[in-house]
């Protein structure tokens, strides 16, 4: 591990936390094609926003050791031991505990998720950068914008 990197990954028992958390905010389809966010290893993607934001760290840190509390005060050995349901009602209580955890971690991980190479093949799209096949575009009606050609030039 680089210098620069050094802090930033997650412990071993921070990242099955943080995999059952994220496959309780996108769990697996039923039919299988959709893998969850942590069985898909979103993690990963969030040590990168972690690297280019530093302040999540002790965010995401804080929220998994008060799931980990959360859980433990339910009798598991921590959150990663719970079922799914159960897992879903320490997220909620959470919520409220812990408000800043759950809103950015949310968004990373959609982020995260449907960046992924699976994620797109499983919805039916290409794998690919628009470009440089690019995309199909219709036709516009250009003459929409002779109002404003006609205009006098405006600076500020």
């Amino acid at each position: 591990m680089s210098e620069d990197t050094r802090g930033f990954d997650f412990s071993p028992a921070e990242q099955r936390a943080l995999a059952r958390v994220l496959d309780a905010i996108i769990p697996p389809s039923d039919d299988g094609r959709l893998p969850g966010a942590g069985e898909l290893g979103v993690a990963r993607y969030l040590e990168g926003a972690v690297q280019k934001t530093p302040e999540l760290r002790p965010v995401i840190a804080a929220g998994l050791a008060a799931a980990d509390a959360l859980a433990r005060g339910r009798g598991a050995d921590g959150f990663a031991a719970l079922s799914a349901a159960d897992a879903r009602d320490v997220l909620n209580e959470l919520a409220t505990r812990e408000p800043a955890f759950l809103p950015g971690l949310v968004f990373h991980t959609y982020a995260g998720y449907y960046q992924h190479d699976r994620v797109f093949e499983a919805l039916g799209l290409e794998a690919r950068p628009p470009h440089p096949k690019g995309y199909e575009t219709e036709a516009n009606d250009l003459t929409l914008l002779d109002p404003v050609r006609r205009r006098r030039r405006l600076y500020r």
